[in-house]
């Protein structure tokens, strides 16, 4: 079904391509309605429109606020074009029928991303847009409405099929995108305005994001993906390599995550399956590369490396002796680039505009939505106390906070143990605590030299509910341990410390990670 195009309103913030749309108009004799910036764009680039407070006999008022709010607008787009009684009320009030209307809205995304000026973001809402578009995608039936440039080509090329006139097909497709964008502007208003006030838990929750990417597939090949991001585009860039899939976004923010920690320019992580299976601190580049591969060489490959530093000649040589499936650095010089891209699958990523970490995190299962702040606390010493009779030295404290970050990216049950700010055994997702400590100490064993002299480390994620999981520890060579506080045994766990002489130290929060 389609209906000859008569009548169109512009009004726009975005006038890119304009020209392409307005000779298409003219060869198709559609008048032009139009107000404010456009309309005076409209006339410079030579073309024809009739302003709209002298269609609608009636001054804009209110500083533009109200310009196209009326009922002569809403009439003409609303009205049923089959419906006889619309037809006599639009003869009576001396309506036209508007069959276009082609709108996008005032930037309060982009203000918000220059400036915190309250009282501008508030002007930059768009009331008009929304409700000139809204009204149109209701009645796509008969009215054709077009909110961004993109779309412009598929819209001239369908006028020029139908003679004039646009087919259903393509109306019922804007209309779906028009309500896709009026939900996403108003979403981004909405928590802009719920940030404002530190509600992140509204009565009514609404999420938005653009498509950046359908990825091939899932988790696994039967499962359909795609990936959305606040922004236009994702903050993280892929220089080279093959199709990133779900599980290699997956494991490239759980990398990312760990790195974002680590001092700044500082260290490298490996991830498989989400999971860390080697981190180092160490403050030379190549070394703390060498450390966190030591710690367990065989599950790092095939791995995703993050190195929180920009990667250099040396260090792509050092890389590519293994195979891997995901480079992370904070930028690569011309030679590390050369170098890693003589494998073509491998997949390089620069992270170096990589923005703040989200505060909310967001999971769903069945028809339920989870929300929870995101458990990027920065530690500082006032989050521990020693409760130990033997006190730790400032570099054994300073390799308990390291563990202990560490630890909060694993999944939980979670041990790590580790040796000068580097992992040397972890331990992850088990249902017991205590099988998480063997799994750390088998991989210690396994991968490690360990002198008598080594001061090793033990971190778990939550309480010890009773002194096996320590005792373990501690028999294969652990002196110094971190632990959340909380168990109605921790009086018991001090004093089984104390007896075993080794140093203990209590966190304030646990850190599960499921």
């Amino acid at each position: 079904m389609s209906y000859k195009i008569k009548k169109a309103i512009i009004s726009l913030s975005d006038k890119s391509e304009i020209r392409l749309l307005l000779k298409t108009l003219k060869k198709y004799k559609i008048n032009i309605l139009s107000s404010g910036g456009t309309s005076k764009e409209i006339k410079k680039l030579g073309f024809k429109c009739t302003d709209v407070s002298k269609y609608t006999k009636t001054d804009e008022i209110l500083g533009g606020r109200v310009k196209t709010l009326h009922p002569k607008l809403y009439a003409g787009i609303l009205n049923m074009r089959d419906n006889k009684n619309h037809k006599k009320e639009l003869k009576k009030n001396n309506y036209d029928e508007i069959d276009l209307i082609i709108v996008n809205f005032y930037p309060f995304e982009e203000t918000l991303k220059r400036t915190k000026n309250h009282n501008k973001l508030v002007e930059n809402i768009d009331i008009g847009g929304p409700t000139l578009v809204r009204a149109a995608a209701k009645n796509y039936k008969y009215t054709t409405v077009l909110t961004s440039p993109h779309q412009y080509k598929e819209f001239i090329l369908d006028l020029e099929k139908n003679r004039g006139s646009t087919s259903l097909e393509l109306r019922k497709k804007l209309s779906q995108e028009a309500f896709n964008l009026t939900a996403y502007y108003d979403s981004v208003i909405s928590e802009y305005l719920n940030n404002t006030n530190n509600n992140h838990f509204p009565q009514k929750k609404t999420i938005y994001g653009n498509l950046v990417e359908v990825l091939r597939y899932g988790e696994n090949p039967h499962q359909k993906s795609a990936i959305y991001s606040k922004n236009n585009n994702l903050d993280i860039f892929q220089l080279s390599g093959k199709k990133l899939s779900y599980n290699n976004f997956n494991d490239i923010y759980a990398a990312l995550s760990i790195s974002r920690t680590l001092p700044k320019n500082n260290g490298t992580v490996i991830v498989k399956h989400a999971n860390p299976c080697g981190v180092s601190a160490n403050n030379n580049k190549i070394q703390s590369y060498k450390e966190a591969l030591a710690c367990d060489p065989i599950s790092a490959f095939g791995g995703i490396v993050s190195c929180n530093f920009k990667i250099n000649k040396k260090m792509a040589l050092e890389l590519n002796k293994i195979f891997l499936e995901v480079i992370i650095g904070l930028g690569f010089d011309k030679e590390s680039i050369k170098i890693l891209k003589k494998k073509k699958n491998l997949r390089l990523i620069d992270a170096s505009n990589l923005g703040e970490q989200s505060l909310i995190n967001i999971t769903s299962h069945f028809n339920s939505l989870f929300l929870q702040n995101a458990d990027n606390k920065i530690f500082t010493k006032d989050n521990f106390r020693v409760v130990s009779k033997i006190k730790p030295t400032k570099k054994i404290l300073d390799d308990l906070l390291f563990a202990f970050n560490v630890c909060r990216n694993v999944k939980s049950n979670a041990i790590v143990l580790s040796r000068n700010s580097s992992t040397i055994g972890i331990g992850s997702g088990q249902p017991s605590r205590l099988d998480s400590c063997k799994i750390a100490i088998d991989k210690m064993k396994k991968f490690q030299k360990i002198s008598e002299n080594d001061i090793i480390i033990g971190a778990s994620d939550a309480f010890f509910p009773f002194v096996d999981g320590i005792e373990t520890l501690v028999q294969n060579g652990v002196s110094a341990i971190i632990q959340p506080s909380g168990s109605i045994r921790d009086k018991e766990i001090i004093k089984f410390a104390d007896k075993l002489g080794i140093i203990l130290v209590f966190s304030k929060t646990r850190h599960f990670k499921h």
